[in-house]
């Protein structure tokens, strides 16, 4: 049995004597494999002031150039590092060890270096205002908000972290994170790699714990952030929002999703199943960008859904460091029991059950572990509950649509808005779709394809502002013009 591995908090540069702490389980095997710090107010408290204490410092008076060679630098470190970021990423997440030494903890770093270039390559802002007598110079300014609050999710932990982070740095801000209680791992990790890149102390600091009444409630509140991002559930982040009406101070929320998938008749078949299976399924169906609601057009809804359901039971569960392995578990479970409990809401609603349905029996040592079957239904309305709301699992609806106008128009009618696919060999309708569908990113033949400089957010309750290339830095930014009047010569 692998030992209980402390995980502490990190304030002012040091790690903290562990005190009030809370079992971490192996998502896999259901055991508990680490014993995590639960920041009350007070550690949290001083995690803020060290933050405000390093803009003070050296810090408050890098160039952007100096900040732009952090990055360079930390990113370096952790690619030399990855085995060891992959292997505490699979500890906390369970998540495959292809797609996590594969695909994300390579983006995780490839943030930072996007980062970097995209501040790199900003330009500066100047407009010329014609007056009597000479013109007036307007030139525009960064400076660093102060001190950011990150409340960071689970589902893609350090992907999502660096994604927040990297800008926050490259703007001149000190930074407190806050990770999910079920993801504590990496974000330490991160701030010890960064102390040893020579990051000064308190510029990023780390604080585990609960959310509602706890460390992330405390962080959100605490009227030295001066602002705060945060990915997560909507319901969160309506929380968030109104701690930080207190000040009142800037808040990116990037919340929930029931996003669609509209197949057409003349999609590339093919790749619309491989791709749709791929975004329902990825992660085990936990990512705010996964597939739930999918319309197939008429006359190929029975050949896609048959070779939606092959691809379900296809996917292999199992041991997540064993490469052959393409399903980990849910991240708790609590949220097993989540996700099962809407598979039951699904049957009573008269859902027809496609493929999987319940939870995924598996073998010593993964019996214990919080494992759920791969599911596909379909014969409900639009209006049933596991059409609207988000189950966070690997699961979707399959409906049956006739034309382009009447499955936009389904598409559109949730009170979410965050991420779509179109599958479509119609270049012309893959425009018009494209531009009709009510969500804050959408894909035609192609899933989760993402370039850090194009921004990312949700429409309606998948979210508040944009992140990505400028919008991030203007997010973690105070832009201020300067006027100059200068007389004509």
């Amino acid at each position: 049995m692998n030992p209980i591995e402390p995980v502490p908090c990190f304030v002012g540069g040091d790690e903290m004597p562990l005190g009030a702490s809370f079992d971490k389980h192996d998502p896999a095997t259901g055991r508990p494999n680490a014993r995590v710090a639960e920041a009350d107010a007070a550690l949290v408290d001083a995690a803020v002031t060290a933050a405000r204490a390093a803009l003070r410092g050296p810090w408050g008076r890098t160039t952007l150039d100096q900040r732009i060679a952090f990055l360079e630098k930390l990113a370096a470190h952790m690619e030399a590092s990855l085995a060891t970021i992959v292997a505490a990423e699979i500890a906390d997440t369970g998540k495959p060890v292809t797609v996590t030494t594969g695909i994300e903890i390579p983006r995780a770093i490839a943030n930072l270096r996007a980062f970097a270039e995209i501040a790199r390559q900003a330009p500066e802002e100047t407009f010329e205002t014609p007056m009597a007598g000479g013109r007036a110079r307007n030139r525009v300014l960064r400076h660093p908000v102060g001190v950011i609050g990150i409340v960071a999710p689970w589902n893609l932990p350090l992907l999502l972290l660096t994604w927040k982070v990297a800008p926050a740095l490259v703007c001149g801000n000190a930074i407190v994170v806050k990770p999910s209680e079920h993801s504590p791992r990496t974000a330490l990790m991160l701030a010890r790699m960064a102390k040893a890149c020579g990051l000064p102390d308190g510029v990023l600091n780390v604080v585990h714990g609960h959310g509602a009444g706890a460390a992330g409630a405390f962080l959100v509140a605490h009227p030295g952030v001066d602002a705060v991002s945060f990915t997560g559930e909507t319901r969160t982040g309506e929380a968030i929002m109104r701690a930080a009406a207190a000040g009142p101070r800037p808040v990116s929320l990037e919340l929930g999703g029931k996003n669609p998938a509209l197949i057409f008749a003349d999609c590339d078949l093919n790749a619309a199943i491989a791709g749709t299976a791929r975004s329902m399924f990825d992660n085990c169906g936990q990512v705010c960008l996964t597939t739930e609601r999918v319309f197939v057009q008429r006359p190929i809804f029975e050949r896609f859904a048959a070779g939606l359901a092959a691809a379900a039971k296809a996917l292999k569960p199992g041991d997540p460091r064993a490469p052959e392995t393409t399903l980990g578990p849910a991240i708790s479970a609590v949220q097993r029991e989540k996700v099962l409990g809407l598979y039951a809401t699904a049957k009573a609603e008269g859902a027809q059950v496609l493929t999987g349905g319940g939870a995924l029996e598996m073998p010593a040592p993964f019996a214990d572990g919080y494992w759920v079957e791969p599911t596909l239904w379909a014969g409900l309305p639009d209006t049933a509950e596991i059409c609207r709301r988000e189950v966070f699992g690997p699961c979707a609806h399959l409906s049956v649509f006739d034309d382009e106008d009447e499955v936009v128009a389904r598409a559109n009618a949730s009170e979410f808005g965050l991420a779509a696919t179109v599958w479509s060999t119609d270049a012309a309708r893959v425009e018009r779709v494209g531009a009709e569908l009510q969500s804050g990113t959408v894909w035609a033949n192609c899933w989760r394809v993402r370039d850090e400089r194009a921004p990312f957010g949700g429409f309606k309750r998948s979210g508040i502002g944009r992140e990505g290339g400028a919008r991030s830095l203007d997010f973690y930014s105070e832009l201020k013009t300067l006027c100059v009047f200068e007389p004509a010569a």
